[in-house]
């Protein structure tokens, strides 16, 4: 088995705050961004460091809502957490304001779509809600005026009353059918038998009197009506 010796040589990597430099660089970094943030109101920055850097934000704004400037502690911590100082003013004079009745939270993040060739790690928007900037998500634009969906609006319009004047034709003509129909099942009609006699069916039923019979009963009723006639 061959070998080839490899000399290991150790390398110097750049010490960079939050990577490699322990707590004390992470911490460096949050301040950096909620420092910035609140200068800019909107950062764009890795998904993992703005949903960190998120929640110190929010807890700042919270503390000087609740204490006011009056209040040692909470000064103490926008002087930790603000690295340019001209910047407490703005927290306390227009953030707390602006969030004083707003009953949810004071910031919004966005995720950014990920880009190749890249990194590929995952991006995201970190802003203050109300903001001078563009909104991230553009409203969406109104268009029931256009010429093509005003023309689509008018066909569609269109076949519609048409189906309804089908519809109530097909209603009428069937309407009319079964008039028809009930019409013919009412109306008496008379049926000739095989042996000679004749049917009356009606709606009282079907009766069934011989020819000759009927015959007899008519002469014997004329002959009757004639006695009875004075002289």
């Amino acid at each position: 088995m061959l070998r080839f010796g490899i000399r290991a040589r150790p390398r110097k990597m750049a010490s960079l705050e939050g990577l490699g430099s322990g707590p004390e660089g992470r911490l460096k970094r949050l301040r950096k961004i909620v420092t910035g943030l609140v200068r800019h109101e909107r950062l764009e920055m890795p998904h993992g460091t703005a949903d960190e850097a998120r929640g110190y934000a929010e807890r700042l704004i919270q503390l000087a809502m609740k204490h006011g400037d009056q209040h040692p502690p909470t000064m103490e911590m926008a002087d930790y957490w603000l690295l340019e100082k001209d910047l407490i003013h703005k927290l306390f004079k227009v953030l707390v304001p602006r969030f004083q009745n707003s009953p949810h939270s004071f910031t919004s993040m966005w995720n950014l779509p990920t880009k190749y060739p890249g990194p590929g790690g995952a991006m995201a928007i970190l802003e203050f809600k109300g903001n001078p900037w563009p909104p991230v998500q553009a409203k969406q634009r109104d268009t029931r005026f256009l010429l093509s969906n005003v023309l689509l609006d008018a066909a569609k319009q269109d076949y519609n009353k048409q189906k309804k004047m089908e519809q109530s034709l097909e209603t009428r003509q069937s309407h009319d059918q079964g008039e028809t129909t009930a019409a013919e099942h009412h109306a008496e009609q008379e049926v000739t038998s095989q042996d000679g006699s004749v049917a009356f069916v009606g709606q009282s039923g079907q009766s069934t009197v011989d020819c000759e019979t009927q015959d007899i009963w008519d002469v014997t009723s004329q002959s009757k009506n004639t006695d009875l006639k004075p002289a």
